[in-house]
């Protein structure tokens, strides 16, 4: 169906007009086996979970693209996907026509650990995925001996040793810019590892309550599998004193996957935000997006 309408805007397919809807939404990952529906049905994802309960209200199949494809135990709480729909599957009589009326009844339907924002009728040219201009993700840990608080475990890391804020926040910085990010991404055969990182930012977040906790605030136009948790890994090791404050510098020289990295724990990571530019410049930032990246 995507053919009808890869500018986002309502086309004549063969049931009549399409339409693409635009999807903001929140899932705490800690029970899914990440975003992507897997071949395995019995496999709980976020994708086969929105999905089916899509299909069931709209009585047709749903097929999502989304921004950012999460991995097993990552969070979200600024997910962004569409979907394209024939506009006559909005005519029930408890949608009427009106794509925002699927908020309540997905609440009705969804497990608790997803919920849904916002559903409306996406703009000319959006694209969920190749429109975006920026995803924002967060991470959490903490380094003291209690572990999180019992109502954050969902959502924070722990990591053994204490680190230095500053250091890390140092090693931050010499991975910002458009770099080969090769030694911080798994291999995916034909994909490209060239990324713009925007923002990486550490911040001590500590509280009377929470001790010891610190955010890295992280920030692409796009990454590729396991690199968020990556850079967050490579800078925990270098605030903890095992790796050099170079360390981060010199991955950028790597070529392929390094084993120096660590991945920090999924649980700690959220995406925050995705970013798109006005309405206007949507399809030609998808175009943009697609096209092969070099340095």
């Amino acid at each position: 169906m995507d053919a009808h309408v890869r500018d986002g805007t309502a086309h004549e397919g063969e049931g009549g007009a399409v339409i693409r809807l635009r999807l903001d939404l929140a899932y705490d990952g800690s029970n899914f086996h990440g975003w992507a529906r897997q071949g395995n049905q019995d496999i709980r994802t976020v994708q086969k979970v929105v999905e089916d309960n899509l299909s069931l209200i709209l009585r047709h199949p749903i097929e999502l693209s989304v921004a950012g494809r999460t991995d097993a135990g990552v969070h979200a709480t600024g997910q962004v996907a569409h979907f394209d729909i024939p506009e006559e599957a909005l005519q029930t009589r408890s949608i009427n026509g009106d794509p925002r009326r699927l908020v309540r009844r997905l609440a009705r339907l969804m497990p608790e650990d997803v919920r849904i924002h916002a559903c409306e009728r996406a703009p000319e040219g959006f694209d969920a995925r190749f429109s975006a201009l920026a995803r924002h993700y967060r991470y959490r840990i903490t380094t003291h001996p209690r572990g999180a608080l019992p109502t954050r475990t969902t959502d924070t890391a722990t990591w053994a040793k204490p680190v230095d804020a500053q250091r890390m926040n140092d090693a931050a910085q010499a991975l910002i810019g458009l770099h080969d990010f090769a030694a911080f991404c798994k291999h995916r055969e034909g994909a490209t590892t060239i990324r713009e990182l925007q923002v990486f930012t550490w911040h001590d977040i500590s509280t009377p309550e929470e001790p010891q906790l610190y955010e890295a605030r992280v920030q692409a136009d796009a990454f590729c599998w396991s690199m968020v948790r990556s850079l967050v890994g490579a800078c925990l090791v270098v605030g903890e004193g095992r790796r050099s404050d170079d360390f981060t510098a010199k991955l950028l020289d790597e070529s392929r996957r390094s084993n120096n990295v660590p991945v920090a724990p999924a649980k700690g990571l959220s995406l925050v935000q995705v970013d798109y530019p006005a309405d206007e410049e949507l399809a030609a930032r998808a175009a943009q997006t697609r096209a092969i990246r070099e340095i």
